[in-house]
């Protein structure tokens, strides 16, 4: 395999997912929702996108959240938990609904409407991290939108983060402007996301926050204490930045159909590279494959490409690799 070793990965025990999940409406066929005659039903949310994927690579998950006690709670649950992830711990809240967000389509790109103040999952808080799986955990995921849902979880997040703690923690900024109206987003992701172990970050959202001019290298320097730091550069490359030094791995051309959830994909593609003891290159590449899944469908959640194809690809020398185009899988 090519590239060099992965200097760090997360210990022994299953990854642990925390964060919101609701369900989603989308115009069926896709187009404006002020035109939509039908909208479709599914799921949606970061954490648990990468759940879904990390038990499609066949590593153990756990997702933690919590549901209202409605038919959209059951139809959640019941999708996170179809792929294999661990669901048994999912909170059931009696007097708070389940979150609701409505995708509307346009040429530039989807715009997204959320109905999820004063849901199940923003009554969670640091209480979550006392459960048995995030005791037996070995790697706990968090993302930047968990913060922003209420002050509970935001106390989650930090404590998530303080020094000592018994599991490692993969940090995806995953930046939402619509939940950060005080402006405080920028300050409060930088110093969450340089607790991590892990951090991954688009280059856009980063010069969203942090300065439009920034390269990745910049990024580094304003995040120096993760062991890992991950900048997806859109469809061209993403970068890691470790202690034995940069990778960068250009991106296959996919086509695209909706570009949402491929974040969360690549997440997961990538976790799932280190987790099995892959190289920093291989678990680039395979987060890059993992995320062609999510953008050849409509949705959060597409079916990984054939294995064997992925090995294959995985193998490629470097240059034979950066000529892909299309992968055919």
């Amino acid at each position: 395999m090519t590239g060099p070793r992965a200097p760090w990965r997360p210990g022994p025990g299953p990854v642990v997912c925390v964060g919101e999940t609701m369900a989603a409406l989308a115009p069926d066929p896709a187009g404006p929702l002020a035109d939509a005659g039908r909208l479709r039903l599914s799921v949606a949310g970061a954490e648990s996108n990468v759940a879904m994927y990390l038990a499609d690579h066949g590593v153990p998950v756990t997702w933690l959240s919590a549901l209202g006690d409605d038919p959209l709670g059951r139809r959640v649950r019941a999708a996170v938990a179809a792929p294999g992830v661990d669901v048994s711990h999912v909170r059931t809240d009696p007097a708070r609904p389940t979150g609701l967000l409505v995708k509307d389509p346009a040429p530039g790109g989807t715009r997204v409407h959320y109905y999820r103040r004063g849901s199940a999952a923003s009554a969670l808080g640091p209480d979550v991290l006392d459960s048995a799986p995030v005791r037996a955990a070995g790697l706990l995921h968090l993302t930047g939108i968990t913060p922003a849902l209420s002050p509970s979880c935001r106390r989650l997040v930090e404590r998530a983060l303080e020094p000592g703690r018994p599991h490692a923690v993969s940090f995806d900024v995953n930046h939402r402007a619509a939940l950060w109206p005080d402006g405080t987003a920028p300050a409060v992701l930088r110093d969450l996301a340089d607790r991590a172990d892990l951090v991954l970050v688009g280059l856009d959202e980063a010069q969203a926050l942090w300065g439009a001019d920034l390269t990745a290298r910049d990024v580094r320097d304003l995040l120096p204490r993760p062991h890992v730091l991950v900048v997806k550069d859109g469809p061209r490359a993403a970068t890691a930045f470790t202690a034995d030094g940069t990778v960068t791995v250009p991106a296959p051309r996919v086509g695209v159909v909706e570009a949402v959830g491929a974040g969360d994909a690549f997440a997961a593609g990538f976790l799932a590279g280190l987790l099995r003891g892959r190289t920093t290159t291989a678990a680039l590449r395979l987060g890059h494959l993992t995320a062609g899944s999510a953008l050849r469908v409509t949705g959060d959640h597409g079916p990984l490409p054939d294995p064997a194809r992925t090995e294959e690809l995985l193998a490629l020398p470097d240059a034979e690799w950066a000529a892909l185009g299309t992968p055919q899988v």
